[in-house]
């Protein structure tokens, strides 16, 4: 018997390559190649960026659930971007916040366009393993996304493209490179399909709605050319639909339960009390289970789904038909708001911002720059100063359940909130504190992330943090009709959220939008319907900043709260950071310990310290001064004796610095020692620096200082 080893050459029958150019840079699309046991499958490359893009689907639904299970997972592999990961374990574990915002912002465009009654699993997993920093990983993933999901049998009606927009020097730039991106003043993403727009998110410096609403039909033009390369490409290899069971309810049993019922719904929903509302749904409950369990056995596992469509099938015709509000309210009203600062005296800033039953409490941070957060990414961003944390604890909408780390909705909400007040932060220079900004939502009932943002800015004043301009946050619904109609509602709370078919979320100053954040449940929106959503926004937001964030407080407090640390800069030559540290680091150490105070020292001779208060920091400064201090040429000290020899004395012209005068240069008259002109140790005297002698040594004068 042969030991000889067997090989043949692999061949990639159904491989294939599709090139396009996007914003001047090649787009690859290969299929055939890679995990070919996905439903479906792309290796996506753009410029040296490349993802992996895989969608997989169950083969049967999974029991018991009235939603659709989709999970999308941008996955970051640190060797993309040629990097080890850091910390005790060096692999990947739990994705970074950039790739759980990235998870989201992908999924939003997609999830509305899966069918209604699709109850399978389906996994979409982008994984990153090449990254170029002109190239956007997430762009290029959300395409990728986009082309699997099209081209597999996963029912679906996509497809979606996607593409960044900024904005430099006042002009749009699609898909800016990485030193563009530095400069631009917007960071628009934006998904859509050939009609209509389904997905944006934006981040800007107080763009006008205008200039925001022309850079998204920029977008929305450039990705039409997208989807005809895209279409292309299903056309060539996309694999037939798979059948499903429909997972929708009997329309019978819907329809008989609905006609029992309706007239108790209604009531039940006609109150602007979620507490009422909850509680009058419960014997409406009860009244269903016993009259309709014997008829339909499965009826206590479809209880959730079935309320919840008879309450959205009462809430959509108020809105649409009778223009009515499940609170009374007028479609451009926004619900009572209250707001008030400086609540928990030790922390650095707070604030309490109510809208209707939805209010979060928001404490402010203020630290060295030091205590910024680092990160650790497939991007070349390190650090940043500036961060908001956002909590959502069972109790704010009354159930009781223990408290968890953030998910992927907290985590979100956070960095909207973040996203939203950057723009008027001051720099590092004006304000040198790392900023950290914690929205506690202790009542939840609709549109909490942006109660957050006003919350924030009032927090911010309170800290004392001179913020160019103050931020409000508010958030438009839409309802549509089968016919094409539609209205706009403002500040819509939860039911509107859950029965509607958009929350826009807008935030921004009286000038411009700081950023958007927009979820759809329909497959998407008009330019109409945008320019319609931005307009109502911005009569929102100027509201509240002039009848309630300003009234609260009307500017950022002149100084930092007594308990935050007091800041002073101060800066030295480089070459004489190694006099500060000293051996060991004991010199900073003593001065720390001396001081108080806290001492952060940068590469480039900037000083930063923290102290209690501004006693402790101004001695710290005075020793780093000592320190470093160098006489002028030609300057005139006055200075203490503090040793006499035979050959001259020595002065001390400044704290901790002494000098030597040869006694030549003590008086115009020949000396035979020092104690001739009077001088003894502690004598008082001026000297004048006459820079270094011949042997490179300090050389003061006394008889040249008269």
């Amino acid at each position: 018997m042969s030991n000889e080893v067997i090989s043949t050459t692999m061949e990639f029958k159904n491989y294939k390559t599709f090139h396009y150019t996007l914003a001047g840079r090649p787009l690859v699309i290969e299929t055939g190649k890679m995990a070919g046991l996905a439903n479906g499958s792309v290796l996506i490359r753009y410029g040296d960026t490349a993802v992996l893009c895989c969608a997989t689907a169950s083969e049967k639904p999974r029991d018991g659930i009235d939603f659709l299970p989709l999970s999308v997972d941008f996955d970051e592999r640190m060797y993309a971007a040629g990097k080890i990961p850091g910390g005790y374990l060096k692999r990947e574990g739990r994705p970074s916040e950039k790739a759980i915002l990235t998870s989201r912002v992908i999924d939003r465009p997609i999830r509305p366009l899966f069918p209604k009654d699709l109850r399978n699993d389906v996994a979409l997993t982008l994984t990153v393993m090449s990254v170029d920093p002109d190239c956007s990983p997430e762009i290029t993933a959300m395409i990728g996304a986009s082309v699997a999901l099209s081209i597999s049998d996963i029912p679906w009606n996509g497809p979606i493209g996607g593409v960044y927009v900024g904005m430099v020097d006042g002009k749009f730039v699609i898909n800016p490179t990485e030193e563009q991106s530095k400069v631009s003043t917007l960071q628009l993403t934006v998904a859509a399909s050939m009609e209509k727009v389904v997905m944006i998110e934006a981040g800007a410096y107080e763009v006008s709605d205008t200039d925001m609403f022309n850079a998204i039909m920029l977008a929305h033009r450039e990705i039409k050319d997208l989807l005809e390369f895209v279409n292309a490409i299903i056309d060539e290899v996309g694999k037939p639909k798979f059948d499903y069971p429909s997972c929708e309810l009997d329309h019978d049993m819907f329809d008989k339960i609905f006609a029992f019922c309706e007239d108790d719904l209604k009531h039940a929903l006609d109150t602007d009390d979620k507490n009422v509302r909850d509680e009058r749904m419960v014997p409406i409950k009860d009244a269903i289970l016993e009259k309709f369990s014997e008829e339909y056995p499965d009826l206590p596992t479809q209880m959730e789904e079935l309320v919840y469509k008879m309450q959205k099938k009462i809430v959509r015709h108020w809105l649409l038909v009778d223009k009515k509000r499940v609170d009374g309210r007028a479609m451009n009203q926004i619900r009572p708001l209250a707001a008030e600062v400086g609540l928990l005296p030790r922390v650095h800033g707070s604030a309490l911002f109510t809208r209707g039953q939805t209010q979060a409490m928001t404490a402010a941070t203020l630290g060295t720059l030091s205590e910024a957060q680092m990160l650790d990414g497939i991007d070349n961003e390190t650090s940043k100063r500036y961060m908001h944390h956002y909590n959502l604890p069972g109790f704010s909408t009354g159930e009781a359940k223990a408290v968890r780390s953030p998910g992927r909705r907290e985590i979100g909400h956070g960095a909207l909130a973040e996203r939203s007040l950057i723009p008027v932060l001051p720099s590092e220079e004006e304000f040198p504190y790392a900023i950290r900004l914690v929205s506690d939502i202790v009542s939840s009932n609709g549109s909490t992330s942006q109660a957050s943002v006003c919350g924030s800015t009032l927090a911010l004043m309170d800290a004392g943090v001179p913020i160019k301009a103050p931020v409000a946050g508010i958030s438009c619904g839409l309802i549509t009709a089968e016919d094409g109609t539609w209205d706009i509602m403002l500040d819509i709370q939860g039911l509107e959220d859950f029965y509607g078919d958009m929350d826009f979320k807008v935030a921004g100053t009286h000038k411009g939008i700081t950023s958007i954040q927009m979820d759809l449940k329909i497959d998407g929106l008009t330019p109409e319907i945008i320019k319609a959503a931005l307009e109502l926004a911005h009569k929102g937001r100027d509201y509240i900043i002039d009848e309630v964030l300003l009234k609260a407080i009307p500017a950022p407090r002149p100084e930092v709260s007594k308990y935050a640390p007091k800041m002073t800069t101060m800066q030295i030559d480089p070459d004489k950071i190694r006099e500060v540290i000293g051996k060991g680091g004991a010199v900073i150490q003593k001065i720390v310990a001396d001081t108080g105070a806290k001492i952060d020292i940068e590469d480039d001779g900037t000083i930063r310290i923290a102290a209690i208060n501004n006693d402790q920091a101004e001695a710290a400064k005075a020793a780093i001064s000592v320190i470093v201090f160098e006489p002028e040429v030609g300057a005139v000290y006055t200075g203490t004796v503090t040793g006499i020899k035979e050959f001259g004395c020595f002065v001390e012209y400044a704290p901790g610095k002494e000098g030597m005068v040869h006694i030549s240069k003590i008086s115009d008259r020949r000396l035979d020692k020092v104690e001739d002109a009077g001088i003894t140790i502690g004598s008082v005297v001026k000297v004048k620096y006459m820079g270094l002698d011949k042997k490179g040594r300090m050389d003061f004068s006394i008889k040249d200082a008269k």
